[in-house]
């Protein structure tokens, strides 16, 4: 029998009754996915761990966009210093 939307939305219906709301996020980033075009395989399939949901009264554009979240110990590359980038070794500009 293929998961649907309509199955999911039972499934956690009940598991928040049931006071398992790992189960019914579970359900919820299902359906999700699969109103964003998701097969039911892919949206059981799928991983949704590193999203983190839109923190309440968060206002403008783009607030509204899951966001993932970098792994433990992660940390940016270092950004190239503005007052070298473009330069030659003798101190004129680069031809474009």
């Amino acid at each position: 029998m293929p998961v649907t939307i309509e199955i999911l939305q039972q499934r956690m219906d009940e598991a928040a009754a049931a006071l398992d709301f790992e189960e019914a996020g579970r359900c919820r980033d299902m359906i999700n996915a699969m109103r964003g075009g998701a097969t039911a395989v892919e949206a059981e399939e799928a991983s949704f761990e590193g999203l983190r949901r839109q923190a309440p009264g968060a206002m403008g554009l783009g607030t509204s966009q899951q966001k993932v979240t970098p792994p433990a110990g992660w940390r940016a590359p270092p950004k190239p210093d503005p007052m070298t980038a473009g330069r030659s070794k003798r101190g004129r500009h680069r031809k474009s």
